[in-house]
């Protein structure tokens, strides 16, 4: 079986993410395409972030509880019966790249799951990273940038 994978037909991989989905443009999510999901997997979960940031990482979206079958996240989504946790701007939604100056890299990071994770629907990364602890079977990124003058 090939690897887990995450594709955008918005961007390639390593390459500008497009203004839509940034800040500057409509601030939406862009659509993903997950490929190759291991056999025995519960769910899926998400993690967006900016390692570039200032004041270090900052995490643009966290969706968990997607369901093992989902083919993609359609762009300005989030997967039916998943949930959406809290960003760094404290809220449930996607914030897409808004970097102050110079190009960031923007990491949309998948985990496969052997669970499902109990969590309320407005959780948080550290919440979610405790819960998927011991969890993970396989993952996939995806990295694109993103950068302003």
């Amino acid at each position: 079986m090939a690897s887990m994978t995450l594709t955008s037909p918005a961007f390639q991989p390593n390459e500008k993410i497009p203004p839509r989905y940034t800040c500057d443009g409509d601030n939406i999510n862009p659509p993903l395409h997950i490929h190759d999901v291991p056999l025995g997997t519960r769910s899926l979960a998400l993690i967006v972030d900016d390692p570039d940031a200032p004041k270090g990482t900052w995490t643009h979206w966290i969706v968990w509880n997607i369901n093992p079958r989902t083919p993609e996240i359609a762009e300005n989504t989030v997967p039916r019966e998943s949930y959406a946790g809290k960003n760094t701007w404290h809220r449930n939604s996607y914030g897409g790249p808004c970097p102050p100056s110079g190009t960031h890299h923007y990491f949309f990071k998948l985990y496969a799951l052997d669970t499902v994770p109990e969590l309320a629907g407005n959780a948080s990364r550290e919440q979610l990273e405790e819960a998927m602890e011991g969890h993970v079977v396989a993952t996939a990124e995806l990295v694109g940038l993103y950068g302003r003058a």
